[in-house]
């Protein structure tokens, strides 16, 4: 039994036109996501060349044939642009100018020349090869969501693959000029493949972009915006109802004479300072340690698996490293100096929030020692 051509081609149609207003509608809800874009703008290239190719198909106008191709192998260079634009988020123009130039001129040369069939392997081969690539470029950044994007890579990789099978089939038969469209069993399979598959991948990609918002918002939500440290929030949700363990220490931090600063060198300045502290912080902790900045110009670092000694040694070198930093404001020079305070769990019962006072507590002793200076809890004094 023939398939309807002209049915599946609007079928085809029909199904990318929505997936291009969907995606570029969430794009307009999330415009920092312009792989959205991207992806919208390589869809539509392919529903106005499933127009061109039904039009190839009733006429035989080579014009169409011309158009077929570049549109077909123009969208899927954007959709190699955008796949690569949603893992790095760089530019997706470079990847789809190169790509896309270089896949017509394969592919249209021996179409010019009168070698049609020749050019309708080139075309489905070079189709074949760029789904691939995208496939390959999604599942580079499958970290993210490895279940949606494996999804994603399944569903491009059988969409190459139909195109592979309708080049195979041409190459089988040898037919060097054909006079008009291909027909036959892989072409048939080919054009279902691509409902499914834009459907699918659609459906895939919107998802994966809610899932990438949700994330967003959830990190926004527990990051201070002037540091890019975790803030006050997400500190408790990482430590507030769990049980510290008997190697956690927390160490507090309290810039020295802070409101000075602001006074006398504008809160410009002051903002440069903070930004400077949590650089320090930064630099002098572990990757299993948590920075946070409590607010105003309280500072805690969180450490897990460590020993009270190294706890203090840890909050030495940063106080050492932040007091012999020269910061330059437009009112010239200054230094600043951290006081610190360090708590340890030492034993198993112990809340976090009662760590937190224990930590605080230490911290209100380096101050009224004179400031510049680490201090230990009582209890981590006599361990």
């Amino acid at each position: 039994m023939t398939l309807d051509y002209s049915s599946l081609l609007v079928a085809v149609g029909f199904s990318g036109a929505c997936l291009a207003l969907t995606l570029f509608g969430s794009w307009l809800t999330a415009r920092s996501e312009r792989f959205l874009l991207t992806w919208s703008l390589a869809v539509l290239l392919i529903v106005v060349n499933v127009f061109a190719y039904s039009l190839y198909i009733n006429t035989g106008q080579v014009l169409y044939a011309y158009a077929t191709y570049a549109l077909l192998l123009g969208g899927f260079s954007l959709m190699l642009g955008a796949a690569h634009q949603f893992r790095t988020g760089n530019s997706p123009i470079p990847l789809f100018a190169s790509v896309g130039i270089i896949s017509n001129l394969i592919a249209i040369t021996p179409l010019v020349i009168g070698y049609d069939g020749l050019g309708f392997m080139l075309l489905n081969i070079a189709a074949c090869v760029i789904l691939l690539a995208v496939a390959v470029e999604y599942w580079r950044g499958r970290k993210e969501a490895p279940g949606q994007i494996i999804g994603m890579v399944v569903l491009y990789t059988l969409t190459g693959i139909s195109f592979a099978l309708c080049a195979a089939v041409l190459i089988w038969d040898g037919n060097l000029i054909l006079g008009s469209a291909p027909k036959n069993w892989a072409e048939n399979l080919n054009l279902a493949t691509a409902i499914a598959g834009l459907t699918g991948i659609g459906a895939i990609s919107l998802t994966l972009n809610h899932s990438r918002m949700a994330r967003v918002h959830q990190h926004d939500a527990q990051t201070d915006q002037l540091t890019g440290l975790f803030n006050r929030r997400a500190l408790f949700e990482l430590f507030g109802k769990s049980k510290p363990g008997p190697l956690m220490a927390v160490i507090m931090f309290d810039l020295d004479n802070f409101k000075a600063v602001n006074d006398e060198y504008g809160h410009a300045a002051g903002d440069e300072v903070l930004r400077i502290f949590a650089s320090e912080l930064i630099a002098n902790k572990r990757s299993t340690d948590v920075a946070v900045r409590l607010g105003g110009e309280e500072f805690a670092l969180v450490l897990t698996q460590i020993l009270p000694d190294r706890a203090e040694s840890t909050a030495e070198r940063i106080r050492a490293a932040f007091a012999r930093r020269q910061i330059m404001t437009d009112n010239g020079m200054l230094s600043c100096t951290v006081s610190a305070g360090v708590g340890f769990s030492g034993q198993e019962d112990i809340s976090f929030e009662r760590l937190l006072i224990d930590a605080d507590q230490a911290l209100y002793g380096a101050k009224r020692d004179g400031r510049n200076r680490v201090s230990g809890s009582t209890y981590l004094r006599v361990v």
